[in-house]
C-alpha cells in the first residue's frame, strides 16, 4: 500500500495548509475562499494527493508551488473545489428580459452588419450557453443573423462536458417541454443538443483574469455574467468586470446574477431598468465622458 494511501481517513489539513492552498488559488485564479471552506479543500482535494502518491497537504502545497507540473495540477486542484450547478433556462425572468428588450435593442445596432455575439463568462458545463443559442435561434428579429454564442470557463472538464452536449434530466428541470423536443435529441447516455444549435456555440478554456487570453473572444454584444462575481474578491472582481469591459461592443450589454451588482467595482457601466430585470449598458460610442 502506498504511503499516500494508508493515510487513508485520518489525513487532515491543517489550518496553516488550508490558508496556503486557499492564497495560491486566490493569486491564480481570483477565487476568495473563507474559514469555512476548509473541510471542502480537505474532501476534495484528498484524492489528488492520494493520486500525486504524496504524503500529506503539505507536500501537495509544494507539489503545486515547485514541481513542473505544478501549474497543471494547480488547475485540477481548482476543478475540484468549485460547485458547478446548473442546468438549461435558469432564472426565467432574466432570459425573458433579454429577449423582450436587450435583444431587440442589439437587433436594431447591428441591422446593417446582421450579426450578433454573446459571450457566456462561467459558463459551467454549457447549458447557460446552449440555452441562450436556442432562444436566439427562436427570437424573430434575429432571422437571417449570424449568431455566435461563445461559452469560457476555468475548469477543463467543465469545458470537456460543454463540448460533448449530451445531459441526463437535472439539466432539464425548468425547460419548456416544445423546446426540448425540438432542440433535443435521445443519445445513449441522456439527451443531446442538436446540431443547429451546437454550430452556434464555441467553448474554450479561459481565466476571466486574463485579460490577454480574453482578447481571443473577440468584441461581443452581450456578456452573461451569472452568479460569477461572487466567487472573487474585490481586486479580482474589478479586473475581471474590466475585462469584460473591453470585450463589450459600445452600447452592448452586462448581465450578472440576481444577487450581483457591480456597487463599489465600477463606474464604467450605465445601469439600465428593464420591466423584469436590472442590467448594466457600456455606454454607446459619444454617450461616454
Amino acid at each position: 500500500m502506498s504511503s499516500a494511501r494508508s493515510l487513508g481517513p485520518r489525513a487532515r489539513l491543517r489550518s496553516d495548509e488550508f490558508r496556503l492552498l486557499r492564497d495560491l488559488v486566490n493569486d491564480h485564479a481570483g477565487l476568495t475562499f473563507d474559514e469555512s471552506a476548509l473541510y471542502v479543500f480537505e474532501r476534495r482535494l484528498a484524492e489528488r494527493v492520494a493520486q500525486l502518491d504524496l504524503r500529506g497537504f503539505d507536500e501537495y502545497y509544494k507539489f503545486l508551488r515547485f514541481n513542473v507540473r505544478g501549474l497543471a495540477e494547480l488547475e485540477e486542484a481548482i476543478d475540484a473545489i468549485t460547485t458547478k450547478e446548473t442546468y438549461f433556462f435558469r432564472q426565467d425572468y432574466q432570459l425573458r428580459a433579454f429577449c423582450d428588450e436587450v435583444v431587440p435593442r442589439i437587433a436594431q445596432a447591428q441591422k446593417d452588419s446582421r450579426r450578433l455575439t454573446v459571450w457566456s463568462a462561467g459558463c459551467s458545463s454549457g447549458e447557460e450557453a446552449y440555452t441562450l443559442a436556442i432562444l436566439l435561434l427562436e427570437h424573430p428579429l434575429l432571422a437571417g443573423f449570424d449568431i455566435k454564442v461563445i461559452g469560457s470557463d476555468l475548469s477543463r472538464s467543465s469545458i470537456a462536458f460543454a463540448r460533448r452536449g449530451v445531459y441526463r434530466e437535472s439539466s432539464f428541470r425548468t425547460t419548456p417541454e416544445e423546446l426540448r423536443r425540438r432542440y433535443f435529441e435521445a443519445d445513449g447516455t441522456g439527451h443531446r443538443v442538436v446540431d443547429s444549435v451546437r454550430r452556434l456555440c464555441h467553448f474554450g478554456n479561459l481565466n476571466l483574469l486574463d485579460g490577454q487570453r480574453a482578447a481571443v473572444v473577440g468584441r461581443v454584444d452581450a456578456v452573461f455574467c451569472r452568479n460569477v462575481l461572487i466567487y472573487f474578491d474585490v481586486r479580482s472582481r474589478r479586473k475581471v468586470i474590466d475585462n469584460l469591459h473591453q470585450r463589450l461592443l459600445p452600447g452592448g450589454f452586462l448581465l450578472l446574477g440576481h444577487s450581483e451588482s457591480l456597487i463599489n467595482v465600477t463606474t464604467a457601466f450605465e445601469l439600465v431598468h428593464l420591466r423584469e430585470d436590472l442590467v448594466y449598458r457600456k455606454p454607446a460610442l459619444g454617450a461616454q465622458t
